[in-house]
């Protein structure tokens, strides 16, 4: 069992604009003013490609699908949301939030995925709990540690404690439940996804303690790192905002690894923090600006990584 992966799925968008429909608990986006709609989504192409360019240059397997341009999915470039994929040849689909991210599933890439020499046994399909209004958004949700079969899960708007039970057993994790919570108007609030704050590595943890405000649940989390061996690395909830807590390890063809985040991240980033990291892997960073302003989202979750089996 790996807990990180050569391979990555990304989506070059197609459309491009804050998503109106996610804007109501994601308090990270904001909508840039006076820009043409064609201007935003040649600069979010452009971030997109040199940050994929940067991947496939450290020899990183990087699986690139365009998004539809008939289709209206301005948020198609975080497809880590809506799919996961699994060592046993297992996809999961996921149930999100708003309506027109749910029109980013896709079954052509899954067709795409399997020609690139990749098995898929099974597809567990968690879509239809949309139906019942609550929702579990993919490894933005969902914190795996694959190998130790420990899932985290910070509850919010987006992420039902319901689903993430069922997705526990039917996956065999042991599930650790909390709460992250930021600072919006004087009010303490529901971070959206639980990859904003806390990111996974094979033998680290980067994540936001100060945004568990429950001493037990925090106690906890603390407890299954440390029983798993990870080196926590703590950010602060100032850092969150920019994105440091939204990285991922990967591993190129070589067996070198890397740490991909965005530039924001990167220098938010305290160089004792950088130290640490650096033990794990190389940085590689790359400006994400207009993507984090606009989506709200960062690095992490422009990548859905690929753990299936070769055929």
């Amino acid at each position: 069992m790996n807990q990180i992966t050569d391979t990555i799925l990304m989506v070059r968008p197609a459309s491009f604009r804050a998503n109106e429909q996610t804007a109501g608990n994601n308090y990270y986006q904001r909508s840039p003013e006076n820009v043409l709609p064609e201007t935003l989504l040649a600069r979010a192409r452009a971030e997109f490609d040199s940050f994929s360019g940067k991947l496939k240059e450290a020899g990183i397997n990087v699986i690139v699908v365009d998004g539809e341009a008939s289709v209206d999915t301005p948020d198609a470039h975080f497809p880590n949301n809506w799919i996961s994929f699994h060592q046993n040849g297992t996809v999961a689909l996921y149930p999100m939030f708003a309506e027109n991210r749910r029109w980013e599933r896709r079954e052509d890439i899954l067709d795409i995925i399997e020609e690139k020499g990749f098995e898929i046994n099974d597809v567990m399909d968690y879509s239809s709990a949309e139906e019942e209004g609550v929702f579990l958004e993919g490894t933005g949700s969902l914190i795996l540690d694959r190998v130790n079969r420990i899932a985290y899960c910070a509850l919010s708007p987006r992420a039902d404690e319901d689903i993430f039970i069922e997705f526990c057993e039917d996956f065999e994790f042991t599930p650790v439940i909390f709460e992250a919570m930021q600072s919006v108007n004087g009010k303490r609030l529901p971070i959206y996804h639980t990859n904003v704050m806390m990111c996974l590595g094979e033998a680290f943890a980067v994540i936001c303690l100060d945004s568990i405000d429950d001493k037990k649940e925090r106690k906890n989390v603390i407890n299954h790192l440390k029983g798993s061996g990870k080196e926590i690395i703590t950010i602060s909830e100032e850092q969150v905002t920019s994105f440091a807590g939204n990285m991922l390890q990967v591993v190129n063809n070589n067996n070198k690894k890397y740490i991909a985040l965005s530039s924001a991240a990167y220098n938010c980033l305290t160089e004792d923090q950088r130290s640490a990291l650096e033990k794990h892997g190389d940085l590689i960073h790359s400006s994400l600006e207009l993507i984090e302003t606009c989506g709200g989202g960062s690095a992490r979750c422009m990548m859905a990584e690929v753990f299936l089996p070769k055929q």
